[in-house]
């Protein structure tokens, strides 16, 4: 089966125009701050950057606790609410962070909290509300065409915010205020939408929701490749191998740049393979990926640089083909009554991979090329390996 891209009905199916403007001024606001928390910490609040680094750490794995709850809440058919509530937890984050004073750790800490609550929320969210208005194939583009989107609208946050940095502390603060107003304005916006998912029961032949432990387990090990080009290449192109910073620009723009304009069309041309298998190519190509910087930093100086960045091109297809296929395929094999929890559960596996994914990553770069390339290839075709024999399983 495949699916045409039509642009008024990716926009239909994934909530209306309002709400295509409340997820665009949401990321706007998300990429106004979240990259630049660290520096407001140092630089605003006078904290240490260890102390800093320690309480987004605190702050991201406190926050994976509200998952259980927010796919109860999905799963008694709440939609456009959930999305609203999420953002509204960023802009408490917001108006914590501003009220922290001078050097005192715990205010900023709650903040991290409250920004990671709404970070892992909006993804459960929003795949629940898509899937309650969209179905099979096109439920996948309107996923796609979301991501996009979003990944767009964070590049230009990101954008402005790099412009406001000469400012200083005043321009961060005025940074911050604007990331909450946007939080408020698109938590208006979402609301509005007044989306709810029709009550649903468990038909008497309808069986219980797959098991999703090797999915779940895999996911962890696959979201790695979402911090590759923010942590792992900018680490190892600065600190290791002493070029450039551009490069690391390079790298960054460019997987933004290739998530907007290729997330749709390849989603949409994958819709000829089974969801799983697409999973599990994906997690080949980013093990490839994985080998082809392990092989480029070999190179010595003048070529690496360019070599990583032409990898991290396969890269980021490896992350697109994951990205369209992985949550549609948890959407698509859930029972209905547990759409929400089966979300949920898969956003916290995320989640997890996405908070131990620095650590594990600093510490195996000192160690060498192989270890640190060599390890997240070995761990990614496991994981591969894995999702293709979920098929047996009725994952598929």
């Amino acid at each position: 089966m495949t699916t045409k891209i039509r642009p008024t009905a990716l926009i239909r199916v994934s909530g209306g125009p309002r709400y295509a403007a409340a997820m665009a001024v949401d990321a706007i606001g998300t990429g106004l701050l979240r990259p630049f928390l660290l520096i407001y910490g140092v630089t605003v609040l006078g904290l240490s950057a260890p102390a800093t680094g320690a309480a987004m750490t605190a702050g991201v794995l406190a926050g994976l606790g509200c998952m259980p709850a927010v796919g109860r809440w999905l799963d008694r058919g709440a939609r456009s609410t959930v999305v609203a509530a999420s953002m509204l937890v960023r802009a408490l984050g917001v108006a914590m962070l501003l009220a922290t004073p001078t050097g005192q750790l715990w205010p900023f800490v709650a903040a991290a909290v409250l920004f990671s609550a709404g970070n892992q929320a909006w993804p459960a969210a929003h795949a629940a509300l898509v899937a309650t208005l969209a179905v099979g194939r096109e439920r996948d583009a309107a996923l796609a065409a979301s991501r996009s989107l979003r990944n767009a609208a964070l590049g230009i946050g990101a954008l402005l915010a790099t412009a406001c940095l000469a400012g200083g502390s005043d321009a961060l603060r005025a940074m911050a205020v604007g990331t909450g107003l946007a939080y408020l304005a698109a938590a208006g916006l979402a609301w509005s939408v007044h989306l709810r998912a029709p009550a649903t029961v468990a038909a008497p032949t309808e069986e219980g929701a797959p098991r999703m432990g090797a999915l779940l387990a895999a996911n962890v090990i696959y979201a790695f490749c979402l911090n590759v080009p923010e942590i792992a290449l900018p680490l190892v192109l600065t600190a290791y191998l002493h070029a450039s910073p551009v490069w690391s620009a390079v790298v960054f723009v460019a997987n933004t740049v290739l998530v907007v304009a290729l997330q749709v069309p390849v989603t949409v041309a994958l819709a000829r393979v089974s969801r799983r298998i697409a999973l599990s190519a994906g997690g080949v190509v980013l093990a490839v990926s994985y080998l082809g910087f392990c092989a480029a930093t070999s190179l010595g100086p003048g070529w690496a640089a360019p070599a990583i960045a032409a990898v991290s091109v396969v890269c980021t297809i490896g992350e697109i083909i994951y990205a369209g296929s992985a949550t549609a395929l948890v959407i698509a094999v859930a029972p209905s009554r547990l759409l929400g929890r089966a979300i949920a559960r898969f956003e916290l596996s995320t989640g997890i991979g996405l908070a131990v994914s620095p650590a594990a990553i600093t510490a195996l770069a000192p160690l060498g090329a192989g270890a640190l390339w060599g390890s997240l290839a070995g761990a990614t075709l496991l994981s591969a390996g894995a999702v293709a024999g979920q098929g047996k399983r009725g994952l598929d």
